[in-house]
């Protein structure tokens, strides 16, 4: 007899729990990019040190992801995301009151620590809360709209923030949101735990960590110095070496961390792909559109925010009448093929900008475009990459979802970073000419442009791949027969 949901009945409010906890994950990024060149002065640190703050919270978030995953299977996610939120709000507090770099970096390595054990959670909830196909792909249409518009949300409140209070604060609102989601947990959630619990496979965690960890830091490196690096070259090698280590590993545990069945599934696999794709080419719209618009065209932090917000809108919009309207009838694959391709079609627009282009006529319809792709991809991929899991499988299947996500962004930050970087410079050097201000600024749009048709061919590859890999029809979204009656619990 298949056990009765606890949280059925209550399934919406804890959807805006959850929803809520996500939200601060997400936004936290970007938040925290708009608030570095205050915290910055307050502090006193060099620009050598100014990427730890960020990337600290991205080794730390990254290679602990499939431990927190697999915490919550085992202990319970309810106490998992409960305990996740609470570190993650202190983690915060002590940001916001760091007196030094030291103390903001040890900071965001905990807020990455502690956001590890929250994502996974939180993403689990969301997989074995909706059980019912038509209101799963509602819910997973509102979690892929805030994974999708979550940066530009961190960017106009970033923005308001530091002008408006301190930057500070940018650290201290997490309090909020972690107080309300952590009130709403202990009021509407009930913890789940395995009664007999397997043992921790110690030299798969060790591995994956480790691994992942290698390649967030090969990817940060790569930005900051080359890919030729020795270094870079050091650490991405390793990475690679660690993850074909984890996979042995757990072919042959018998209490794997990562059953390898979870990456397996055809539609799966597919699924996590296009996550790892579409984050890696999303990256150029919030970088080098933000750099655009404020040191090209002289927005302020809020207005660049705000210049935003039709994206959002779109992500929201198309991510929710893709998951009501159109997944249940066509299947994952046709949507996030026309994501990618709208995604691709949005950045070859944007190659388009030169130092008098305006909002409306070149920046705007490019976001509305990419907006409504990235809504169609997010929400259907993660919708597919959690579907049909086992429960005992639904934590560390979700973490690997925001690994997908993470590796992804690392990847867009170092890529695309680099390839920006090396079209400057080419520019300068091929002028011929006293490097004036015209010239520099000219210089820095080629360097966008140039990572605004990378971005685009990463759109692509993602379409070809998500069309060969996805099955056809409705077939992507059939339940395994075995675990549909266990995800129920």
């Amino acid at each position: 007899m298949t056990p009765i949901n606890p949280h059925h009945t209550k399934r919406w409010t804890i959807l805006l729990i959850l929803a809520l906890a996500q939200l601060m994950v997400v936004l936290d990024a970007t938040i925290v990019n708009i608030a570095l060149p205050s915290a910055q002065r307050a502090l006193h640190f060099a620009n050598s040190e100014r990427q730890w703050i960020v990337t600290a919270y991205a080794l730390a978030f990254g290679s602990l992801l499939l431990l927190g995953g697999r915490i919550s299977d085992l202990f319970g996610r309810k106490w998992t995301f409960i305990g996740g939120l609470a570190g993650f709000a202190i983690a915060s507090a002590v940001g916001g009151a760091a007196q030094s770099f030291g103390m903001l970096a040890v900071s965001r390595t905990f807020q990455g620590a502690f956001g590890a054990l929250l994502a996974p959670a939180a993403m689990s909830l969301l997989t074995t809360t909706f059980t019912d196909p038509a209101e799963r792909n509602k819910a997973f249409g509102i979690w892929g709209a805030i994974a999708g518009s979550g940066a530009s949300i961190g960017l106009i409140l970033g923005g308001v923030l530091t002008q408006t209070l301190s930057w500070r604060y940018s650290m201290y609102v997490n309090l909020v949101f972690a107080a309300i989601a952590i009130a709403g947990a202990l009021a509407l959630l009930h913890n789940q735990a395995p009664a007999v619990k397997p043992k921790l496979d110690i030299p798969g965690v060790l591995t994956v960590s480790g691994g992942l960890f290698s390649l967030v830091f090969g990817f940060s490196h790569a930005e900051t110095t080359s890919w030729t690096n020795p270094i870079t070259i050091g650490f991405l090698i390793t990475g690679a070496l660690l993850l074909a280590a984890f996979a042995f590993v757990e072919s042959r545990s018998a209490s794997p961390l990562l059953p390898l069945r979870v990456i397996t599934d055809r539609n799966r696999a597919a699924s996590l792909l296009s996550i790892m794709i579409a984050g890696s080419a999303l990256f150029a719209v919030f970088l080098f559109l933000t750099y655009y618009l404020q040191q090209g065209r002289g927005y302020s932090p809020v207005a660049t925010g705000v210049a935003f917000l039709p994206m959002t809108a779109a992500v929201m919009a198309s991510a929710l009448i893709a998951t009501s309207k159109l997944r249940g009838r066509f299947g994952p694959r046709p949507l996030v093929v026309i994501g990618m391709l709208l995604g691709g079609s949005g950045m070859l627009y944007l190659t388009r900008l030169g130092l008098s282009s305006g909002y409306a006529s070149h920046v705007l319809p490019a976001l509305l475009v990419t907006g409504i792709g990235v809504g169609l991809v997010f929400s259907s991929a993660m919708n597919s990459a959690t579907l049909g899991v086992r429960p005992e499988d639904a934590g560390v299947a979700s973490a690997t979802v925001s690994a997908s996500q993470q590796i992804g962004g690392s990847i867009g930050t170092a890529l695309l970073s680099t390839i920006a970087t090396g079209a400057l410079t080419g520019f300068l050097a091929g002028a011929h000419a006293h490097p004036t201000r015209l010239l520099v600024a000219q210089a820095a749009i080629h360097g966008y442009t140039a990572a605004f048709a990378w971005a685009a061919a990463l759109f692509v590859i993602g379409a070809v791949i998500a069309g060969l890999l996805f099955e056809r029809g409705t077939k992507a979204l059939e339940i395994d027969v075995a675990a549909a009656p266990a995800l129920a619990h």
